[in-house]
């Protein structure tokens, strides 16, 4: 019988949870699921995980953050007992890792560098700190490295930011508006012509550069389309609510009728302080 005197030591902290997890995977005790998981399986949980804990910044609810970043933690632990069966690399390995980055990437806390520089300062430091380490990577091409897993949005401003590092990127915010009437009209065209390769095509231009406006408001696009997926939820709620009232169902209602929902509940929400 294996010693479970760890498992339960609820004060043991990560070595605990490297334990459990190391058990999980042992292939004559361990929990069968867990023991056929691989790297590529495991990754969509990731990525969830991750969003969750998004979400619940996003709703400011702090207990059930707790229990999310947990499960984020959870993530890399899992990865890296598969890691070092694979003879990969450790957990310990990782965390080194991430510790020598942190040290090298902030020379003005850990090193010899002043603090006394402004937050545009310290991020072009930054940026010349990960342009080596991308070209120690043989990384050479200036938008090497942006994830082909992140989320499309996400990866289009990150794409972009590192396009205008280098400057491929315009100077104000007029020739992008230019660009979006442009690849709007490009996309009617696209409609009329019932190509459906072709729409798929202009519209996935238009939400480019709609994420290069963003870019150049200061606005992070991700962020801006959950905030407006929350407002739209939030609002369709009331729709849904009020029409309870009348005994009716969405499906029981009119366009018109929850339209005129829509904006009463908007022109509410305005109102308020």
């Amino acid at each position: 019988m294996p010693d479970d005197t760890l498992i339960h030591d609820q004060s043991a902290g990560i070595e605990r949870l490297l334990e459990i997890m190391r058990r999980l995977r042992d292939p004559e005790t361990g929990c069968p699921w867990d023991i056929e998981q691989d790297f590529a399986t495991i990754a969509p949980y990731t990525i969830e995980e991750a969003y969750e804990v998004a979400d619940a910044i996003e709703r400011g609810a702090w207990d059930e953050l707790k229990g999310e970043l947990g499960d984020l933690l959870f993530q890399s632990v899992f990865h890296a007992q598969m890691a070092a069966e694979a003879g990969h690399f450790t957990f310990q390995d990782v965390v080194r890792t991430m510790s020598d980055k942190m040290v090298t990437r902030h020379p003005h806390v850990f090193g010899d560098e002043t603090r006394d520089k402004s937050a545009e300062q310290q991020t072009r430091d930054w940026e010349t700190i990960k342009a080596t380490e991308r070209a120690e990577k043989a990384q050479q091409g200036a938008l090497d490295g942006v994830a082909l897993g992140l989320p499309a949005l996400l990866r289009a401003f990150k794409l972009q930011k590192r396009a205008a590092r280098v400057g491929f990127d315009w100077g104000d915010v007029g020739p992008v508006l230019d660009k979006i009437a442009e690849e709007t009209r490009e996309l009617v065209e696209a409609r009329d012509s019932l190509d459906a390769d072709a729409i798929e095509d202009e519209f996935g231009d238009l939400l480019f550069v709609l994420v290069n406006l963003g870019r150049h408001l200061g606005v992070e696009p991700e962020a801006a389309l959950r905030r407006t997926n929350a407002k739209f939820t939030r609002r369709f709620a009331q729709i849904e609510a009020r029409l309870a009232t009348r005994g009716k169902t969405p499906e029981e209602s009119t366009l018109d009728e929850m339209d005129a929902l829509w904006n009463q509940v908007k022109t509410e929400e305005k109102a308020r302080p």
